[in-house]
């Protein structure tokens, strides 16, 4: 689904009249590409798009750190009902990143879904398997619509959050800092202190220090 010319709310308002629904539910992942901690979802049911805030609100890859704090509030205090899942390592290892990630995107936009009936829009080109319900995956969503950029917010603020808590958990590596991608901070730590629980060790670094 292609937009033209369209700001994230206007995208939305013309998906809703399409629909003839007066909310949305997005949902999009944070983190698939790191070689430590978990991918989280979050599925945001929005239905007012004129909050104050809205007009800020873009792909989390567009946002400082201090910004996504601040906005993922605002979506906070004005979403219906904001849903979280998330895959660990474990998972990811055992089934691959991408069925983990559509997996728990099935669970959050479950627990979003029970609040109310409302299509689903996907970040990315991949439906939601064995999901009831009208789901729209759209390609870079999260630049396209307002509800999939708010679910992008929230999931980065709370994957971040969580590799802060990996960081006490498992000095050394810089989880805070570098939340789990493989700079080379992250791979000299990797080197030198070896694989911790918090890794996905079929990723590629990782699986080569498994194998040293």
């Amino acid at each position: 689904m292609e937009a033209r010319n369209k700001s994230p709310i206007d995208f939305d308002r013309k998906l809703k009249r399409t629909f003839r629904s007066e909310s949305l539910i997005g949902v999009d992942e944070a983190g698939r590409g790191p070689l430590a901690g978990p991918v989280f979802i979050a599925a945001v049911l929005l239905k007012n798009d004129s909050f104050p805030a809205a007009s800020q609100i873009r792909d989390s890859k567009q946002l400082s750190p201090k910004k996504r704090k601040s906005l993922s509030l605002e979506i906070r205090r004005h979403a219906e009902k904001i849903a979280v899942a998330w895959a660990h390592p474990s998972e990811i290892d055992r089934i691959n990143i991408l069925k983990a990630t559509l997996f728990a995107m099935k669970r959050a936009a479950q627990k979003a879904s029970r609040f109310r009936t409302a299509p689903i829009l996907i970040d990315g080109p991949f439906p939601i398997p064995a999901f009831k319900g009208r789901q729209i995956p759209i390609v870079k969503g999260d630049q396209k619509s307002l509800a999939v950029a708010c679910a992008s917010i929230i999931a980065k603020v709370y994957r971040d959050r969580w590799m802060g808590v990996l960081d006490r958990r498992f000095p050394g590596y810089g989880f805070s800092k570098h939340k789990g991608y493989g700079t080379k901070s992250h791979l000299k730590a990797l080197l030198s202190l070896g694989v911790s629980p918090a890794h996905r060790k079929t990723y590629g670094p990782v699986a080569k220090r498994l194998n040293a």
